[in-house]
């Protein structure tokens, strides 16, 4: 052991710079979930002329869906609200990978350029789970929380803890799906 620098171990190593979440657009989550966005309005550009007005637009739909509910919960000043949006925005990732698989069925394009979307599609699904992870952990060690005076979707904290921890019933899924028409 080298003696004449016995104090370079006692020194804790240095902190990387934390990185400052200003806006939506600086999350991570964001910026790979809206160049899945871009992905998908190429494949939608490749559709047969049949298809713009059918699957196309769906497919435009659900791509803003994604990004739009990232950026709208980001607004949202109460974790269980940031995370209501996270859960919209997943669903309507699982919609773009759904409309992957029918572009592979119906052979509108090749098996390679379907397979590459869909695993940048799965790779924000990690990203969105991570977040809503971070959400939650940031919820429960959070000593102040700001609250809107009464929630904007009618929910309590207490149902919409319900909503993400317990397996949902098929009487409060109908009731979340209309309170997000």
């Amino acid at each position: 052991m080298n003696t004449n620098n016995t104090a370079s171990y006692k020194e804790s190593p240095p902190q990387a710079a934390e990185k400052v979440y200003r806006t939506f657009e600086d999350l991570q989550v964001y910026q790979l979930a809206r160049e899945f966005r871009k992905t998908m309005y190429r494949i939608n550009r490749q559709l047969p002329a049949f298809e713009k007005f059918e699957l196309g637009s769906q497919i435009r739909r659900a791509a803003v869906s994604l990004t739009n509910n990232i950026a709208d919960g980001h607004g949202r000043f109460h974790y269980l609200e940031q995370i209501k949006f996270c859960l919209n925005a997943r669903g309507s990732l699982e919609e773009l990978l759904d409309d992957l698989n029918i572009c592979k069925d119906e052979s509108y394009l090749s098996a390679v350029e379907i397979d590459g979307a869909k695993q940048e599609g799965w790779r924000v699904h990690q990203l969105l789970n991570g977040y809503m992870r971070w959400l939650r952990a940031r919820k429960q060690g959070a000593s102040a929380e700001l609250r809107e005076i009464a929630p904007a979707d009618g929910f309590t904290d207490e149902e919409l803890e319900n909503l993400l921890e317990e397996p949902a019933a098929a009487s409060t899924l109908q009731r979340f799906n209309a309170s997000t028409k």
